[in-house]
């Protein structure tokens, strides 16, 4: 009878902790190993092909699709919404509601930073790629391609949902003609592109509402994206920051609400084909709707970085490195009189 230990092959033993710990972690690898399904082989002719493509002709493509993902979807929610409050011949399947349209553009948000954030970065908003330049460092120089995507894909999502509800948006039209009813405004034809105010709306709330909510999606926003931030883990990232949308559009979206000039004046554009030029000028709204969302991103993110930002916490944790290295940060400690070279560490 053989005796434990008598095996050339020895289990090791329990006291032996770093062995112990080997054994499990290879058992534990080679059990995901089995799990996850094989990825094809790649061929070099494919390597070449995707180290031959524009950098930048990329991130342009992401960022217009990132912004058709979440403008198509909260379209699709609007016109929803419109359409089944016109008339009953007019009305499409299914109940439209502004916790619909939240959802909607909430969860687009969600998606499309999943799907084109890592190519892009992911910013969607021309008020957000601004404030990445001003803060983040941000090439300057890339900003107003950014911008022009971003626009470009907001117009190619309302333009494919002008298709989509064509029979139903020209029907709708047709019914407000024949009762001489305008179709720019709230609750119109054109309201499914884009926000338009009710006639007797304050435009001086319409616009302090824009700015408090555009702020308050800003400050989640960089939240989200602190690496310092022990709340979030990169995999929640786009899901906090499309509920900071959802949000909002369930406070407000039923006053008046754009949140973001690209997903704005895109739309708007849209609107401005089908229904003439009264789509930029009705009421004196559009420069709220498209601008005010700049200086209100701005004010959220100045609050972050300057009231929540903890530079040392990122440095500390790996995610960044100071500025002249390792040397300019220990200046820096024993100019803050963090570090006694008789006493050691302070703090």
């Amino acid at each position: 009878m053989r005796r434990y230990g008598s095996s050339p092959h020895k289990y090791p033993s329990p006291h032996d902790h770093h062995q112990v710990d080997q054994v499990v972690h290879s058992i534990l690898d080679h059990h995901v190993e089995n799990q996850l399904p094989p990825y094809p082989t790649i061929s070099t002719r494919r390597l070449a092909f995707e180290r031959h493509r524009p950098l930048w002709l990329r991130e342009c493509i992401a960022e217009a699709t990132g912004v058709f993902f979440f403008v198509f979807a909260g379209l699709a929610s609007i016109a929803t919404f419109t359409l089944h409050h016109a008339t009953d011949k007019n009305s499409v399947a299914g109940i439209g509601s502004i916790f619909q349209v939240g959802w909607g553009m909430g969860m687009g948000v969600a998606l499309a930073i999943i799907t084109c954030a890592p190519t892009s970065g992911g910013h969607f908003n021309p008020a957000i790629t601004i404030c990445l330049a001003i803060w983040q460092h941000f090439p300057w120089r890339k900003v107003p391609r950014y911008i022009i995507s971003q626009i470009f894909g907001a117009f190619l999502a309302a333009l494919t949902i002008m298709v989509l509800y064509w029979e139903q948006i020209q029907d709708f039209a047709a019914t407000r003609r024949a009762a001489g009813l305008p179709l720019v405004g709230s609750h119109t034809p054109a309201s499914i592109f884009c926000s338009y105010p009710h006639p007797d709306q304050n435009l001086g709330f319409v616009l302090t509402i824009e700015f408090v909510a555009d702020a308050f999606i800003a400050l989640v926003v960089w939240a989200a994206l602190d690496p310092s931030n022990p709340f979030i883990h990169p995999a929640a990232i786009p899901f906090i920051i499309g509920i900071a949308y959802a949000d909002m559009i369930w406070g407000f979206g039923g006053i008046t609400l754009s949140t973001n000039l690209a997903r704005d004046l895109g739309a708007r554009i849209v609107a401005g084909i089908l229904f003439g030029g009264e789509a930029f000028t009705y009421h004196g709204y559009a420069p709220i709707g498209m601008l005010v969302n700049i200086p209100a991103t701005l004010f959220g993110t100045a609050i972050y970085e300057f009231a929540f930002r903890d530079s040392l916490m990122i440095v500390g944790k790996g995610h960044a490195n100071a500025e002249g290295g390792d040397a300019a940060l220990y200046a820096y400690f024993k100019k803050a009189k963090l570090i006694d070279e008789e006493q050691g560490i302070k703090a």
